[in-house]
């Protein structure tokens, strides 16, 4: 589950990417914060598991 969710991080980070030099940083900002949340979510099930 948590490689999963990273790889999930790691594609949400590379649209984010591509959406700011294309579109601009409001079409991506979406994308960042999806990120975020999700290493943020994974980082809290790890600690908590231990």
């Amino acid at each position: 589950m948590k490689i999963i969710l990273l790889s999930m991080a790691v594609a949400f980070f590379i649209i984010g990417i591509h959406q700011l030099m294309t579109v601009g940083l409001a079409a991506s900002y979406f994308f960042f914060m999806l990120t975020a949340g999700l290493v943020f979510y994974v980082r809290l099930k790890t600690v908590n598991q231990k």
